[in-house]
């Protein structure tokens, strides 16, 4: 490692601005190590080695795991949680590795198989008789573009819109698969990926991807990837949060409404008349008692716990029996008719899923599972959703991951609370030894950030005067720094009330969260030196500005989730069963994983400069603050709009002049 990481290595004579970095040497020997050691254990080893490295932004962590991945000659998998990293080692990481090394990476991006199309569903809809009577200027468009592309990807398709209704319908749905029964199975997407993924060494996916693989495996089916010998995880402090959605389980109306649209339309295609007619009828006679399963949730939006809404519902076993009865039925007809093809017996399949799963969430008390599962549903302004979600995600994990690998790695800019590993280990399922490593930021915090907190005297978020005051500290700051700031938020209810305050009086441009895609207003932001750009949720994350255009971050308080989220609600109280202390063991460490990553935004290079200015005094007026400002960069601390003013007008703005 140290003949491509030191000052004279293979790095700085690529990068004519490289700059060695102890941090990064360090973290690709760690990495390469683990790696080693896992592959001499091999199969004899009963667990994973497991090595988690926390390397704050500037350390250059990508390039300290991917080398010596390719280094490994293992087949590893890359998991990271946004495209915009998977995009970031594809198209500037992958190809200066490959300069450095001499040859080819052998790297592929591999996404889920909803991202690709199905030449079996697109000819079935292309040909569908009702077709003739939409107008669908789209399908000219696919043609044209099937006739060019070689991976089927929807990502080639900048005119498909995010809410597409044409594309779930033409889409590689794993459920919809007729495998080697299908007639198109020479020239399908998803085969040729899966053809190319056997031979590639590294595999780079997302989350969501890595999960439901691991998911499928354990039902006993196969997904996209290949066997592979170790797996590192970026931006691992989201694990626990996407594991969660699937190692539990759901049913909504979309999924029914999904199935009975397939079952109809195949009908249309494949059956003899009174076949046809009598399984159309009776799946519209299911949807009738899935209407009525339906109407006995609340019209309000949001998460709630399920059992709440059993516990006043007399009708609901019989609503419950009566569609799941339906399903069963259901599954038998359309297994009745696989000498149609095989397609039949995959939709059988489905209605069969779709009835286990209702089964299992819908009747908490006979599963005996109420520790375990925690049951909940989700009204949408479309749809209702219903899940029975794992309150601890660490079995499932020792089962599904440590125990199937070699080596394992996770790493993120956070995944420690006050230099603490400890939350993270908990909640991954992790013994108290795992080797951890810590590298700190390499930036001057110090030399060129200021950590603004308002006075003593300023009013807690709970005060009833927060809200007034906030509101004009944020335009006085905004003022102080010409713009050039991202404002974050908790809850959307506080962007909407500043939003409102500020656009008529700040003579800065005010972006808002909502009115235009995420892409569309980063855009803008960066382009408009002297923007504001209010946001919440995933903006604290995955924001990247370096230079004039974001000079100031302001959080309006520590983020604390509000514990009604049924979810929540469930690892809280598993915590005080087991004796622990759910607002330290697991409120704080959340929230300060989230601060960090919103504090994350402000310096996104060595030159940047500026002000990270935090609303909330419970940083020094509650015991807990402790341990928040224990987790934050070492800038220097003020507590007056002065003190901000002085450091703009004298070293900041002087700092941007002279970069």
């Amino acid at each position: 490692m140290k003949e491509i990481f030191a000052r004279d290595g293979l790095l700085s004579f690529h990068l004519s601005a490289f700059e060695p970095r102890a941090g990064q040497l360090l973290m690709a020997e760690a990495v390469a190590a683990t790696l080693t050691a896992g592959a001499k254990g091999g199969a004899e080893l009963p667990r994973a080695r497991i090595l988690m490295v926390e390397a704050e932004t500037g350390i250059g962590k990508t390039l300290a795991y991917l080398i010596p991945a390719l280094l490994s000659g293992q087949r590893v998998v890359v998991s990271t949680a946004t495209i915009n990293l998977q995009d970031q080692i594809l198209t500037k990481e992958i190809p200066l590795i490959e300069r450095i090394l001499g040859r080819s990476a052998s790297a592929l991006c591999v996404k889920g198989r909803q991202n690709y199309l199905c030449l079996y569903r697109w000819n079935q809809y292309r040909t569908s008789p009702q077709l003739s009577l939409i107008e669908d200027g789209d399908i000219g468009r696919i043609e044209q573009w099937l006739d060019k592309t070689s991976s089927g990807d929807r990502a080639e398709l900048s005119w498909l819109t995010d809410g597409s209704l044409l594309w779930p319908k033409i889409s590689a749905q794993s459920s919809q698969c007729l495998g080697s029964d299908c007639p198109d199975g020479a020239s399908c997407f998803v085969n040729q990926l899966r053809k190319q993924a056997g031979s590639a060494r590294l595999l780079i996916v997302n989350h969501h991807l890595f999960f439901s693989d691991l998911a499928l495996r354990q039902a006993g089916f196969a997904e996209i990837l290949p066997r592979y010998q170790a797996v590192i995880f970026d931006e691992a402090h989201h694990l626990e949060g996407v594991a969660t959605q699937f190692f539990g389980r759901n049913f909504s109306q979309y999924q029914l409404l999904d199935l009975l649209v397939d079952i109809e339309r195949q009908a249309v295609s494949d059956l003899a008349t009174n076949s046809r007619d009598q399984l159309i009828a009776f799946a519209r006679g299911l949807s009738s008692r899935m209407d009525r399963f339906f109407q006995l949730f609340p019209a309000q939006r949001g998460r709630y716990p399920l059992l709440d809404l059993i516990s006043g519902q007399p009708s609901w076993s019989e609503e419950v029996t009566s569609l799941a009865s339906g399903l069963d039925s259901l599954t038998s007809l359309l297994a009745n008719q696989a000498s149609a093809g095989e397609v039949w017996n995959i939709l059988s399949t489905r209605a069969a899923e779709l009835g286990a799963n209702l089964r299992h969430i819908c009747c908490p008390e006979a599963k005996g599972a109420n520790n375990i599962f925690v049951h909940w549903y989700e009204r949408r302004e479309r749809t209702v959703t219903i899940s029975a979600t794992p309150v601890l995600i660490a079995a499932e994990l020792e089962k599904t991951l440590y125990s199937t690998v070699q080596s394992c790695i996770m790493t993120s800019a956070t995944l420690s609370a006050g230099g603490d590993f400890s939350y993270i280990k908990e909640r991954l399922g992790l013994d108290t030894d795992t080797v951890t490593l810590q590298f700190p930021s390499p930036f001057d915090y110090e030399g060129r950030t200021l950590l603004y907190v308002p006075e003593k005297d300023f009013p807690e978020p709970a005060d009833p005067s927060y809200n007034d005051k906030i509101c004009q500290r944020v335009f006085e700051l905004l003022q102080i720094s010409q713009g050039r700031a991202l404002v974050l938020f908790t809850s959307l209810k506080a962007m909407d009330m500043m939003a409102e305050f500020l656009e008529t009086r700040l003579s800065y441009p005010v972006l808002v969260q909502g009115r235009s895609s995420r892409q569309a207003l980063l855009a803008r932001f960066k382009e408009t030196t002297d923007s504001v750009l209010l946001a919440v949720a995933s903006f604290w994350e995955g924001v990247d500005v370096p230079g004039d255009a974001l000079s100031c971050v302001i959080i309006d308080k520590l983020p604390f989730e509000v514990p009604s989220d049924p979810v929540i609600q469930a690892r809280i109280q598993a915590i005080t069963d087991g004796g622990g202390k759910p607002f330290f063991d697991f409120q704080v460490p959340r929230a300060i994983l989230t601060l960090r990553q919103g504090v994350g935004r402000l310096m996104r290079a060595a030159t940047d400069c500026g002000v990270i200015a935090i609303m909330d005094i419970r940083l020094f007026s509650k015991g807990y603050g402790r341990s928040f400002r224990a987790s934050l960069p070492p800038a220097v601390v003020v507590r007056s709009l002065d003190e901000v003013r002085d450091f703009f007008q004298l070293k900041c703005d002087s700092h941007n002049k002279g970069s």
